[in-house]
């Protein structure tokens, strides 16, 4: 993928919209109920976006919606690419650069996650306030674009802090009870072992899922400041003496479906310029 491609990609986009969006939007498994509530829609189905992959895996519609969501103009991935489809990084970032192009400056990537940490509990939200990239592969890696980001980016603060700051005073004012901690980014698409588990925990893991990691760090290289929310869909394997599938992450992501909508639309709402 290079400037040519995010371009014609970003061109066909731009053609149909009224308002240059801010706010990207990237919605996980079962979460993609957000981007409903989005008003005066623009829909794009990847499939005739340019360039853009197309997603497989249940629970994501795989289609961009454009619009307002509580009078912010946003822009938002209703499912997103997995490396573990045997897309590249690159392509599971993509969209990432392309909404850049567009004009956003902020993006909340969500997603489910199983828990790591015992204290948590199956429907708990948490905000991600750091990653560990287990995936064994880099965005970034071969010839850097400098128009894109420079060749080092510096990942000590990724999530930006003013935000998470944001996101838990609207947390306190809704009454909404929301955990913190890290997220660990693995290939998939195997859920881990116990033994895995254990290793992430000592690790300082909190939470552990199959994507964000990639796009997280593509948004630190174009610049973009990051708000990162988990909804733990599930205890991961090991802590409780069950099968984990990928029914269950939908089914508690429905359950929690309304403490997540008020919860992202209050940040949206109030999300500092």
């Amino acid at each position: 993928m290079n400037q040519s491609t995010i371009t014609e990609a970003a061109a066909y986009i731009n053609d149909k919209l009224t308002n240059t969006p801010s706010i990207g939007l990237i919605l996980g498994s079962g979460l993609g109920v957000l981007a409903d509530k989005i008003e005066n829609p623009v829909t794009f189905s990847y499939k005739d976006i340019p360039h853009f992959p197309e997603s497989t895996v249940s629970g994501h519609k795989g289609q961009l919606v454009t619009g307002e969501l509580e009078g912010r103009h946003v822009i938002a991935m209703q499912g997103r690419f997995h490396y573990y489809e045997g897309y590249s990084m690159q392509q599971v970032t993509f969209p990432v650069r392309v909404m850049k192009e567009l004009g956003i400056d902020s993006i909340v990537i969500t997603n489910a996650a199983g828990g790591i940490n015992k204290m948590f509990h199956p429907g708990d939200l948490m905000l991600i306030t750091d990653h560990i990239n287990n995936m064994g592969d880099n965005p970034l890696l071969g010839p850097n674009d400098d128009a894109l980001g420079e060749r080092f980016p510096d990942m000590s603060q990724v999530y930006d802090e003013a935000y998470l700051r944001h996101a838990k005073d609207c947390a306190a004012k809704l009454g909404v009870t929301v955990q913190d901690g890290v997220y660990v980014g693995n290939s998939g698409p195997t859920y881990e072992t116990p033994a895995e588990i254990n290793m992430l925990r000592k690790f300082g893991g909190d939470a552990v899922g199959m994507s964000t990691v990639p796009e997280v760090i593509v948004s630190r290289h174009a610049g973009l400041r990051v708000l990162g929310i988990s909804c733990i869909s599930n205890m991961a394997a090991g802590i409780l003496d069950q099968p984990l599938t990928h029914h269950e992450v939908i089914e508690t992501t429905k359950q929690v479906r309304e403490d997540f909508l008020t919860f992202v639309k209050e940040i949206i709402r109030t999300l500092p310029h």
